[in-house]
């Protein structure tokens, strides 16, 4: 087969997916690999771009992790996690707001417009996008393995997410990269899991996929076979059996959420192949572990 044809048949591939989502909403958690590699940021700019370009409506939320513990580890503070879930205190606070909504999310929104997109950059406070409350954590003791709740400080969930300001810019063009930080009824600063809050972002905009990016295959099985699909139930097993632990609870928890909700399908991609996106909405096999209702 000729290069030329192999590119066209590409091109005819991928065009019924276009004619499926033309108009669609799809939310993307983007973090990981994707946000450190240059050439991984150079790709997943680009296909956002062209998503746009062909009709679909893409809405980022973006992680930050590496660079916050990095920024955190040079002012000499460690980071502690649980359940996927880093504990903020005030100083760290002050950090994660300064190192994603001032840093990490110009930055993106730079590269978008750099590469000939229109991107905006928000966080969770702006327009009460993203109202939250404080988050318990509640864990087994290893004592007596008794349930026990573990304070993570100024760590947030989701109360509520506020369309509005989305919708104004997805209308008029414009591409959102929103950084996951939320508002408290007191006005207090809340440092949200990136996942949770692209789930609830999905939901509130019933989005027609959420795609979330990370640097493992997808979900894997006890033996590191990669799951192509799974239901709720099968997540609940694996999720029993301690196969799904630590980083991916989030992101199972956002993809159920979103579908609950009413989003049609939630997608755990390898963030580290290039034009991760592309491959998932575009081609016949995809990439990942696809999640569906059920």
């Amino acid at each position: 087969m000729s290069i030329n044809l192999a590119k066209a048949q590409t091109l005819i591939e991928a065009l019924p997916y276009i004619r499926t989502f033309y108009g669609k909403t799809v939310v993307v958690k983007y973090g990981g690999a994707a946000m450190v590699s240059e050439s991984l940021k150079r790709d997943f700019v680009l296909d956002v771009i062209l998503l746009r370009y062909v009709g679909v409506s893409p809405v980022i939320v973006h992680g930050g992790g590496p660079q916050i513990g990095e920024t955190l580890k040079r002012m000499g503070k460690e980071s502690t996690f649980v359940q996927g879930m880093r504990v903020t205190d005030g100083e760290t606070m002050d950090i994660v707001e300064m190192v994603l909504a001032g840093k990490v999310n110009k930055e993106i929104v730079s590269l978008i417009n750099q590469h000939g997109g229109n991107a905006v950059g928000l966080s969770g406070k702006d327009g009460n996008l993203i109202r939250a409350s404080k988050l318990n954590v509640t864990v087994n003791s290893e004592l007596t393995g008794t349930p026990e709740i573990i304070d993570v400080g100024m760590v947030g969930k989701v109360e509520s997410v506020n369309p509005q300001i989305i919708d104004v810019l997805v209308k008029s063009g414009f591409i959102p990269v929103i950084s996951p930080v939320g508002v408290g009824e007191g006005g207090e600063t809340y440092n949200i899991n990136a996942d949770l809050v692209a789930g609830e972002v999905a939901a509130a905009l019933t989005a027609e996929k959420l795609i979330l990016l990370t640097d493992v295959p997808g979900i894997q099985d006890k033996n590191r076979n990669l799951i192509s699909t799974l239901t709720r139930a099968e997540i609940s097993t694996l999720t029993t059996a301690q196969v799904i632990t630590g980083g991916m609870l989030p992101k199972v928890s956002a993809a159920l959420s979103a579908l609950e909700a009413g989003v049609a399908k939630a997608h755990i991609i390898d963030g580290r192949i290039n034009h991760a996106l592309l491959l998932e909405i575009f081609t016949d096999e995809g990439i990942g572990t696809e999640i569906v209702r059920g």
